[in-house]
């Protein structure tokens, strides 16, 4: 790899933003046909200096070479004109539109009549995709598309453009590990060509599969560069966070697991939706006893975030069936608020769209489902409301300027500390945890574990969803396998493994290592049963 010749070269790159020194000097040089990975912790500079280099962030210090000669990039439209494409994180890309049409946007192929020449787009399309190993209809609209699929259209969006270098911002935090597979080898099928492919990511076990090298930033600044083969794990972190981080996953003694469950669910059916792309859910059964942390597992649309949503009241009464029971009395989720008020919190999938108002404060939103309990009548509170969120801040090491900064000023790691923040403000019996550690740095995701640790040593059941197998293998008492919205699986913690995991995932055959669920008693939800769910108790 090192006699390939240099494909780009970042040298002394400086931004700065109001009050804020984003980038310090850093250097980057990414070699033909070489995947070369960029870590740091939220905040470190990664996508400041991806944004200057895709021509989104058009003052800056430094300079910048293509293919050896220097290159002025003050607008996307500069950068792809040099074969630099970016895919982000949050992927761009028009829903209602179809794939032809989003593969094209902004660069439509017209007629000699100047008409739209949708024949000519659908075939490139169809020949892009096909590189790509889909075999997906161009006029299909991306909406009905799973988001893996989604992901190889921005894909197919950047090789339409000639792509030279690749950049790629998190690529595989909504997949799961067949589809990050599948992804890996679209990523080595484009170095091959040529193509050198920049690869933003905060997990560390992917990197010895796919990246050849790799670049630290820290606080905005340089750290070193290291080829992947002749570094370690404890030395990435350690250049990451600037100390060594110890263990990732800090469990300690073994919980003692509480008699009664806090959550029983029995015979559990959710409707699928298309229109929404909820999935359906059939026949699932498990419980979650008090200090427990069990854990769903599952490739992508196996159900895992619907069963939490409809325990959680987020889906319509109509589209929920089945038995629950919280704190051993019967229980029928009909809103969220209610879940709230019986003890229920959510860390949701999307901290962004759904847990978070971006454009308020962070003790807006960390208040917000709690805001009851600093209110009398129709006033709040306001001293009382700050002390608390603020100890609340303190004590999830929150770094923010100020309880009154906006929430969307903060980093992934630091929103999703928010929407912690304002789970546990309401004090829950039980939390339901989806992707919690999602698109967050390596120390983060440290504080977030040990958290989930201290929760379940004080008697909290958690409940929590991820597409990470090592998260769930080290994490969880117990973990609960689904498979197009059947439990295919169930494993205690000293029993499970990732083969076992994918052998489920897959429904390759169903296995029941640990005794998952509660006694089947045939019954469904009961309307009578659980005062707080009639009508206007809410």
């Amino acid at each position: 790899m090192t006699s390939s010749p240099v494909v780009l070269a970042m040298r002394g790159i400086t931004k700065t933003f109001p009050g804020v020194q984003a980038l310090r000097g850093v250097d980057l040089t990414v070699r033909q046909g070489e995947v070369h990975a960029i870590l740091g912790e939220n905040g470190a500079g990664k996508s400041t200096l991806m944004n200057v280099l895709s021509g989104v962030f058009t003052d800056y210090g430094g300079t910048i070479e293509v293919a050896g000669q220097p290159a002025s990039i003050h607008h996307p439209k500069d950068a792809q004109q040099l074969g630099i494409a970016m895919i982000h994180q949050e992927l761009n890309l028009v829903p209602e539109l179809s794939i032809a049409d989003n593969i094209f946007l902004g660069r439509e192929q017209r007629s000699g009549r100047r008409t739209l020449d949708r024949r000519q787009m659908d075939r490139r399309a169809r020949e892009l995709l096909a590189e790509l190993g889909l075999r997906l209809p161009p006029r299909r609209p991306v909406r009905q598309l799973k988001v893996a699929e989604q992901q190889l259209v921005e894909v197919a969006k950047a090789l339409s453009l000639n792509v030279r270098v690749l950049v790629m911002d998190e690529p595989t935090s909504a997949l799961a590990d067949a589809e990050v597979h599948a992804l890996f080898a679209v990523i080595r099928r484009l170095a091959a060509r040529g193509a050198a492919i920049i690869y933003i990511s905060h997990r560390l076990e992917e990197l010895a599969e796919i990246a050849d090298s790799v670049t630290v930033l820290r606080d905005g600044a340089y750290i070193g560069t290291r080829s992947i083969a002749d570094t370690t794990r404890a030395e990435l972190i350690q250049m990451m966070v600037g100390r060594p981080l110890g263990e990732l996953f800090p469990r300690g003694e073994r919980r003692a697991r509480g008699d009664a469950p806090r959550l029983r669910v029995e015979h559990l059916h959710v409707t699928g939706d298309p229109r929404t792309g909820r999935m359906p859910v059939r026949d699932v059964s498990f419980d979650v006893h008090a200090g427990e942390i069990v854990g769903l597992a599952g490739l992508m649309g196996a159900g895992r975030t619907e069963v939490l949503e409809a325990v959680y009241g987020a889906h319509p009464r109509s589209a929920v069936s089945g038995t629950i029971e919280l704190q051993g009395r019967r229980y029928r989720p009909s809103s969220p608020r209610h879940a709230i008020r019986r003890g229920l919190a959510l860390v949701a999938e999307d901290r962004k769209t759904q847990s978070l108002i971006l454009r308020n404060t962070v003790r807006f939103n960390a208040s917000l489902a709690a805001l009851a309990s600093f209110s009398f009548g129709p006033l709040v509170n306001g001293s009382r409301e700050r002390g608390t969120v603020n100890a609340m801040v303190k004590e999830l090491r929150v770094k923010t300027r100020s309880t009154n900064a906006e929430v969307s000023t903060l980093s992934g790691g630091n929103q999703q500390k928010v929407v912690l923040a304002k789970c546990l403000l309401t004090r829950p019996a039980m939390l339901l945890m989806d992707e919690p550690t999602r698109g967050i740095d390596v120390g983060a995701k440290a504080e977030i574990y040990e958290l989930m640790n201290r929760l379940a040593a004080q008697g909290t059941g958690v409940l929590m969803v991820s597409s990470e197998l090592p998260e769930l293998l080290n994490l969880c008492d117990r973990i609960l396998v689904l498979c197009e919205g059947r439990l295919t699986g169930a494993f205690d913690h000293d029993d499970a493994t990732q083969e076992k995991l994918l052998d489920a995932a897959m429904a390759r055959e169903v296995v029941l290592a640990a005794a998952p669920a509660a006694e089947a008693t045939g019954s469904t939800l009961s309307t009578a049963s659980d005062p707080e769910s009639e009508p206007g108790t809410d």
